[in-house]
């Protein structure tokens, strides 16, 4: 058995299992500060029956280098008070086991490799379309790293021709992804989520022409079998098909393949990022 948790800005969802389909034990506690969160991680898998090892799906950004001092940390972040938060070797020292720790949307695309939309894929994407905006990649198995680790949701966008008057919400770069298309963009630009708005109201073919435009630029750039799109503005109605819509018209078919097929929903469900928890603390047993 192994434990895992998918760290979120607003919950972090624990668990022990092998798998989405393995689960013995589960629970979720709100994200509160650094000290109080991990402090009831801790003693949650100490009640519980012991793990061989843990996965660590966290919100980031983070510190991927295990030769560096600061590994397992979360850095610079915008959720308050755990910027600089020892996180993974925190747990690993309180529970004496081996700890695997990605971000939670590469962690969302190990889950989805292994068990769910993305299986048999050479490179599959997982983007997260909620509080903020993320993505993670899986090639050839393994979570695509470099110097840091990817940050889908911070590219700069063409804007949209009717969107030119917002400034974006993003601290750091205003008109990302995560700037104009995040939950809270949406709510900041038209006062309301995307799935309370009326259906005809044009935040619909706004959103799901930036989304069109995110996959276009990863049909470029990694050239993916599979687009996975997850996250709470996701489960607007309808959205997935503008997005395959708009992706369709920006590229202008260039790009191979059917987009049915590459942009799709989660396999998983909101049981992606502890799948891939179970995924990283599997691999941090084999290390």
């Amino acid at each position: 058995m192994f434990g895992g948790i998918e760290a979120g800005g607003t919950k972090f969802v624990l668990g022990i299992g092998s798998g989405p389909d393995a689960i013995i034990a589960r629970t979720s506690i709100p994200t509160t500060t650094p000290a109080q969160t991990i402090g009831a991680s801790i003693d949650w898998f100490r009640q519980q029956q012991a793990v061989s090892a843990l996965g660590i799906a966290s919100f980031g950004p983070v510190q991927l280098d295990r030769t560096a001092a600061n590994w397992g940390h979360i850095t610079k972040t915008t959720k308050p008070g755990w910027s600089d938060t020892d996180f993974a070797r925190a747990m690993g020292d309180a529970l004496g086991v081996p700890v695997g720790f990605d971000t939670d949307v590469n962690g969302a695309a190990l889950g989805e490799a292994r068990w769910g939309a993305a299986q048999g894929c050479g490179t599959a994407v997982y983007i997260t379309i909620g509080t903020g905006i993320g993505g993670g990649a899986v090639v050839n198995g393994s979570p695509l790293h470099g110097l840091g680790h990817p940050e889908m949701g911070h590219v700069l966008p063409q804007l949209h021709p009717d969107d030119s008057g917002f400034a974006g919400i993003c601290p750091f770069h205003g008109r990302c992804y995560e700037g104009l298309v995040s939950g809270p963009a949406i709510k900041a630009r038209w006062g309301a989520s995307l799935s309370e708005l009326a259906p005809d109201h044009p935040a619909h073919a706004i959103v799901g022409w930036y989304l069109g435009q995110l996959a276009t630029a990863l049909q470029a750039i990694l050239a993916p079998d599979r687009i996975i799109l997850g996250g709470g503005v996701m489960k607007t109605p309808g959205l997935i098909d503008r997005v395959r819509t708009s992706a369709r018209a920006l590229g202008s078919d260039y790009f191979p393949g059917d987009l049915a097929r590459i942009i799709v929903p989660t396999g998983l469900g909101e049981q992606s990022g502890l799948a891939g928890a179970f995924v990283l603390a599997e691999a941090a047993l084999r290390e």
